[in-house]
């Protein structure tokens, strides 16, 4: 009896103290908060040959404090806006704040939780459509959700639209945006961080296959229409690939002559890197613009079992009617992650 009323009476402080760390965490969370974030240092030395640490190391910096900051999201229904510094820089300074669209996990109260995030990076199309309804789907589960605006995307844009050549030094700068969006998020004092997972897709699932080999910090990677030969994807792939492939041409550039800067941004290149077991690949059967045949060469390469690699009967844009069941099994594979490490699940 004795023993029963000590647990109760532990449980009971437990939950007092939780209630106040995390009205004291989102006493903090307000419009010009700032927060101090330490880049994660990587450890390069197992890397496969000369060529992949050379890659590994063209796509890091040196890891250093950087600061953290939130901003009203105006003409959006996110809740702020989270910007901090770019790793590398551009010609162009509204492109060199890194940004991301913040959707913060409530309760049915509408107060903030301490709740686990995922970073969504979005694909080509300027207003982010798809990439708007992971966050905001997701969001609804109850995860922090943070948008990525790719350079020159959204908030980061300078006006004009990047020519060809700056396109390709620009998905360097994603590639390393997205590796510091891991330390950014992990700064907010309401993002729980034991558990922080990547989303992209079409685009956004290229930069972060790439990611996921460089490091994966990430606590889980959940890949959509992505895969890996970049230059197979330009020269054979329809609809966005040949949009590429027109810019190209009107610019009078050879795709060929490209071979070395995409070498630098190429997942396969990095995915012997990948922690098989924390990423997900979802592709479909008839994609045009990234072709069965590039998902397959990326899975491959990251030795991702059957599993890990789920096949839609869909092509790059009719997949959009599986988003509902991807959602369930990404909310799936978090509660997986969450188990794992002891923390809470909400029922």
């Amino acid at each position: 009896m004795i023993y029963t009323r000590w647990v109760l009476f532990l449980l009971l402080l437990t939950g007092i103290f939780t209630n106040d760390l995390l009205a004291e965490s989102s006493a903090v969370i307000h419009l010009g908060s700032q927060f101090q974030a330490q880049d994660t240092e990587t450890d390069y030395s197992n890397a496969d040959s000369e060529d992949q640490k050379a890659g590994l190391e063209n796509l890091s910096w040196t890891p250093q404090a950087f600061s953290v900051e939130l901003e009203a999201a105006e003409n959006s229904d996110a809740d702020f806006l989270v910007r901090y510094p770019s790793p590398i820089s551009s010609k162009h300074p509204e492109n060199d704040r890194a940004c991301l669209e913040w959707y913060a996990a409530r309760d049915e109260a509408g107060q903030l939780l301490n709740r686990p995030a995922i970073v969504v990076v979005h694909e080509s199309g300027r207003s982010m459509p798809v990439g708007r309804l992971f966050a905001r789907t997701l969001n609804r589960r109850a995860y922090h959700t943070f948008l990525l605006h790719l350079p020159s995307y959204g908030k980061r844009s300078w006006g004009t639209k990047p020519t060809p050549e700056e396109l390709l030094v620009l998905i360097r700068q994603a590639i390393m945006d997205v590796r510091r969006a891991y330390d950014a998020v992990k700064s907010i004092p309401i993002v729980n961080p034991n558990c922080i997972a990547l989303q992209g897709t079409s685009l956004g699932g290229l930069v972060n296959a790439t990611v996921a080999g460089v490091d994966c910090q990430y606590d889980a990677v959940f890949l959509m229409l992505a895969g890996g030969d970049f230059m197979s994807i330009i020269a054979n792939g329809q609809k966005d690939a040949a949009k590429m492939r027109k810019e190209l041409e009107k610019a009078n550039i050879d795709p060929k002559i490209l071979q070395p800067v995409i070498h630098q941004i190429e997942p396969n290149r990095f995915a012997s890197g990948v922690q098989a077991e924390k990423v997900w690949l979802y592709s479909g059967k008839y994609d045009q613009v990234i072709p069965l045949e590039n998902a397959i060469s990326f899975a491959k390469a990251a030795n991702l079992t059957p599993t890990h690699h789920i096949l839609m009967p869909a092509n790059h844009y009719s997949g959009i009617i599986y988003i509902p069941v991807i959602m369930q099994h990404i909310h799936e594979q978090m509660e997986a992650v969450m188990k794992s490490k002891s923390l809470p699940v909400l029922q």
